[in-house]
């Protein structure tokens, strides 16, 4: 059986939506690609169902999936909104010719472990199960003390980036939002 997951999940395409309905009983709604950038009903559609229910975002680990991911992220209240990220993993869907400009695997060409660790990872609620509680948070500053963001950080972030198996174009913010999720405190002071 599917596990159930209580809040709605956005991917870019059909063959996304295809491959996470064979892994979650979930409800799963798609951008459109870039078409979301001009469709202003369903921006509309995705702002209600975040406020009823919260959106998980999962959208491929190239710039483009970048680009869509930060749209949203501008458009939707952040309390409503949680990040899921895919690893980066070269290679092409089996249904493609040749890989993306990127030489990415999509969300479609995850395998069905992947993407459950990457809903796991970003907090998403599992009907059935108990929600991690999470020790304190991870500030700007120690990533700053840790050399992670500023002067000459950019090679040290994306070593630490592919450790965490996160993809190299999360910005400073996302990745700092993301090992909030991903690392407890013993794990963070250990790097």
């Amino acid at each position: 059986m599917k596990p159930k997951i209580r809040e709605v999940i956005v991917v870019e395409g059909r063959y996304d939506k295809n491959a996470l309905s064979q892994v979650v009983d979930a409800t799963i709604v798609e951008t459109g690609g870039f078409g979301v950038f001009n469709d202003r009903e369903k921006l509309a559609f995705f702002r209600r169902l975040a406020a009823k229910r919260g959106l998980i975002l999962l959208t491929d680990s190239d710039g483009a999936g970048f680009v869509i991911r930060n749209f949203l992220k501008g458009a939707i209240p952040k309390e409503q909104l949680k990040q899921a990220y895919i690893p980066d993993i070269p290679g092409k869907e089996r249904r493609k010719r040749k890989s993306g400009k990127e030489g990415k695997l999509g969300v479609e060409g995850m395998t069905p472990q992947v993407l459950l660790e990457t809903l796991r990872r970003a907090g998403a609620t599992f009907e059935g199960e108990s929600s991690v509680v999470h020790s304190a948070a991870i500030t700007k500053a120690e990533l700053l003390e840790k050399k992670l963001i500023g002067p000459d950080s950019a090679q040290k972030r994306a070593a630490l980036l592919e450790k965490l198996n996160l993809p190299q174009h999360m910005t400073p913010n996302a990745m700092l939002e993301a090992m909030n999720l991903l690392l407890t405190r013993e794990e963070f002071d250990a790097l």
